[in-house]
């Protein structure tokens, strides 16, 4: 800024001197058809003077506004152009060259305005449209599928569409709080789809899913999943009359429970965060509904030194067995190739990630028990020298 005073003050101070000399008639020499320099010259000043006021005053009222200084720099950019289109026209005047000049230069001008203001023409035509039609409105959730992008409306200008952000970077559905423009001419060609078009009863259907093992009480798993929706979507279910329901799919390790509710499209990622939280605590604490996951038969079973709920009335306790007082029945048969090869793959495995399941055995004596299911599990356990086993004891 004292930079800006300091040229201020010699534009002024030449400007004041250059006014004197042509008031006086003192010439300091002359362009062609007797135009004074010391006239042109005081004109530059004063456009210098100008330009450096200015930039000033848009320096303080960014400044009083809490601006970034990148604006101010912006602006100065643009205001210098100017300034240097009129020092050009004050030149070719001097020359007496601005008329025949100013006509080509108008005839390019004219070109290159109507040119330049399609798009802009386009973006009023395009915020008249969405003033009188409202296809979406400021608060609304919009999606360009072409653009990839979701955003909340922040702004609608005669040129741009201001949009909050939604995922970006974090890949959620929470709005990231970065501005996003989208020149309004691109909507003319763009499908945008609205996801509350009722701002009263921004409502859409979201889900949640939990997978049970086979042996969990689907009834009480059903239960704790309809009363968590209710929970946390109480206010929704009241403004929609819409109430939670379950749709199932059943796969090779377990039951897909899919929780189905009405939420706010607006926050819809905060209220599945709470039923989640919810499920897996009222989960927790059931003793006939357990987690499944892929590959293993039950969370709580797949832990070798775990045991599921005193309280189960089911459930074998699993002990550490050693392994050579299992029989297996099978064992003395020989392997074919293809066999063997699966044992030696899932010893591999075994070895990597540990037993995910234990043996079931029988027992049939004193320290000797056969096996009832496991054979190839309890093969692959001795292949790795294994000295003993986690084994479920039927009687």
């Amino acid at each position: 800024m004292k930079k800006r005073l300091i040229a201020a003050a010699v534009f002024f101070i030449v400007g004041v001197v250059f006014f004197i000399l042509d008031q006086n008639n003192i010439s300091l020499g002359e362009f062609s058809e007797g135009r004074s320099v010391s006239h042109y010259l005081m004109v530059i000043c004063i456009i210098g003077l100008a330009y450096e006021f200015a930039v000033l005053l848009v320096g303080v009222l960014i400044l009083r506004r809490r601006g970034a200084p990148g604006e101010v720099k912006m602006l100065s950019g643009l205001l210098r152009t100017v300034a240097i289109i009129g020092f050009l026209l004050t030149f070719l005047a001097g020359f007496g060259k601005l008329s025949a000049i100013g006509a080509v230069a108008a005839g390019f001008a004219g070109l290159l305005l109507g040119w330049s203001l399609q798009a802009p023409v386009s973006g009023i035509a395009a915020w008249v449209l969405i003033c009188l039609k409202r296809p979406f409105r400021l608060g609304d959730r919009i999606f360009l599928p072409s653009l990839g992008l979701l955003g909340d409306v922040m702004e609608i200008g005669p040129m741009y569409c201001v949009l909050n952000q939604v995922g970006g970077s974090v890949g959620s559905e929470d709005a990231v709080g970065r501005a996003i423009l989208i020149p309004n001419a691109m909507l003319f060609n763009q499908v945008v789809i609205n996801y509350t078009v009722q701002q009263g009863e921004a409502y859409i259907l979201d889900e949640v899913m939990a997978r049970i093992t086979f042996d969990s009480d689907w009834d009480a798993a059903e239960q704790i999943l309809l009363e968590a929706a209710r929970e946390v979507t109480g206010d929704i279910i009241h403004a929609t009359g819409k109430e939670p329901y379950i749709r199932s799919d059943i796969y090779d390790y377990g039951v897909y429970l899919r929780l189905r509710y009405m939420t706010m499209a607006t926050n819809r990622p905060m209220i599945s965060h709470r039923i989640n939280q919810i499920i897996f605590r009222k989960f927790q604490k059931h003793a006939l509904v357990d987690f499944a996951i892929p590959f293993v038969y039950s969370y709580r079973k797949g832990m070798q030194s775990g045991i599921r709920a005193p309280s189960a009335p089911t459930e074998q306790p699993i002990a550490e067995m050693d392994i050579h007082f299992i029989v297996d029945g099978i064992d003395d048969q020989p392997l074919s190739g293809e066999e063997l090869a699966k044992v030696g793959e899932l010893a591999k495995k075994i070895d990597q990630i540990g037993l995910l399941q234990p043996v079931v055995v029988k027992k049939t004596g004193e320290n000797r028990y056969s096996i009832l299911a496991g054979h190839q599990r309890l093969r692959a356990c001795k292949m790795l020298g294994w000295q003993s086993i986690p084994a479920i004891v039927r009687e």
